[in-house]
């Protein structure tokens, strides 16, 4: 029987979301149908792998959750008959990333509560839920992963999960404060990208000769 708890449908839509954005970097790349399969497969459950295998939740998640799996492959089935339409769009990569960053934060951070972890810790896991699926598919698209890079990433889930429990601590109702957690987290990278918003580099760059 599904779980229909609201942190479930955000699991979900964030594994979708995900699943979509790892798709369309593979497709980018020019992989084959299977390839784009497994890029989809590491950007969906990657962080929540990492999560799991921390906090010592073994199995990890997805291979407990039939849903996920299904809702990867479909999602990533979808990317590939839907490619040519959707990009049309041209934000639409960079949207189901925001989207799936702002998601897998809460569904990490709920799990971490669920623990009874400190603050830290939980807006850490948090943020590795939300960040480390990216990681994964980069490093295996042979790109500089986008959370090492200059751009607001990571610095948006650590904000979104600062002000979720600031909310919590005022007694918002939980499924409001987790929409409005999420939507800030997708804001904050929709502003970041727009108008190039970078944390400040406090080293010089140099050349280095061989």
């Amino acid at each position: 029987m599904f779980n229909t708890s609201f942190l479930h449908i955000i699991d979900i839509l964030g594994t979708f979301s995900f699943a979509v954005s790892g798709a369309f970097f593979a497709m980018e790349k020019k992989l084959d149908p299977f390839g784009v399969l497994i890029i989809s497969f590491a950007t969906a459950i990657g962080g929540g792998t990492l999560r799991d295998v921390l906090i010592g939740n073994l199995p990890v998640g997805w291979l407990k959750n039939e849903t996920a799996i299904i809702t990867i492959f479909i999602a990533a089935i979808c990317s590939m008959i839907f490619d040519g339409w959707l990009k049309k769009f041209n934000r639409t990569l960079f949207l189901f990333d925001a989207l799936g960053l702002g998601l897998f934060t809460i569904v990490g951070i709920e799990i971490a509560m669920e623990q009874q972890f400190s603050m830290g810790v939980c807006i850490a896991l948090g943020t590795i839920t939300a960040s480390f699926g990216g990681v994964l598919r980069d490093v295996l698209l042979n790109n500089v992963p986008l959370v090492f890079r200059k751009e607001i990433y990571a610095l948006a889930s650590i904000t979104g999960g600062l002000f979720y429990f600031l909310l919590r601590r005022i007694n918002m109702d939980e499924n409001i404060a987790k929409i409005i957690c999420i939507l800030l987290i997708f804001i904050i990278r929709l502003v970041a990208v727009k108008y190039k918003l970078a944390l400040p580099v406090f080293y010089t760059k140099q050349k280095t000769s061989i």
